[in-house]
């Protein structure tokens, strides 16, 4: 079956999953997150993505990003994928493929969803029982959007931006929003929307971005049209 082509509009967030091949550890030790986090930015500057939220867990990474040209997303994660896995067979003396085919996508759109996927994604280290704080997990963007911590990777987005127009009030708000875990239908929604390489928004957000890219995005009706007999 041929691969579907990614819709990819410019300026539209999109939440990225990519996995390890079986669920495999992609992430070994600190310098493996440090290596993927530096060619990440890399080319997220070459290709023109802006990056706002991240975690790198063990085997799978997350990222809430912006594309600002054509492909820029693809390039972005096909490069780095690349880059990656020549380091990690280097540095562990193996061969073969690490990561899970192609990366998963879906679009977000930025009123209503925007700021659940940051959520969801500095959310990922409590879910795993990792830890109790998103604070307490250093491969995320958590220190950076709700403690200040400064990163050359994050570029804030504008939904992020005006929570507050003061820098440490708009922290405490973004922190307000992670004393309650994510509704398990949103958990849901994401999920499904990623791994169909779909969209995260209301209908008419959905008909927009069909008439942006002449794509047809939602599911279509099972079975043979109805036929009324003469």
């Amino acid at each position: 079956m041929p691969r579907l082509p990614r819709i990819s509009p410019i300026g539209v967030p999109q939440h990225i999953i990519q996995r390890g091949n079986n669920r495999q550890a992609c992430f070994t030790s600190e310098q493996d997150f440090t290596a993927y986090t530096g060619w990440l930015k890399d080319y997220s500057t070459k290709f023109q993505v802006e990056v706002h939220a991240w975690v790198f867990m063990t085997n799978h990474v997350h990222l809430l990003c912006t594309p600002l040209q054509p492909r820029a997303i693809s390039q972005m994660m096909q490069s780095l994928g690349r880059q990656y896995v020549r380091y990690f067979n280097v540095t562990y003396k193996r061969t073969g493929t690490l990561w899970e085919g192609r990366f998963k996508s879906c679009l977000v759109q930025t009123e209503d969803y925007l700021l659940q996927l940051y959520r969801y994604i500095e959310l990922n280290p409590v879910r795993a029982n990792m830890v109790n704080d998103p604070a307490h997990y250093k491969w995320s963007s958590y220190q950076i959007n709700a403690l200040g911590k400064k990163s050359k990777l994050c570029t804030p987005h504008q939904t992020y931006l005006s929570i507050d127009r003061q820098t440490k009030s708009r922290q405490a708000a973004y922190r307000d929003l992670f004393k309650h875990q994510l509704d398990t239908k949103v958990i849901d929604d994401i999920r499904q929307a990623t791994n169909k390489g779909s969209v995260i928004g209301s209908e008419q957000f959905k008909d927009e971005i069909e008439k942006i890219t002449g794509m047809s995005i939602k599911p279509k009706k099972i079975g043979r049209p109805y036929k009324t007999r003469n």
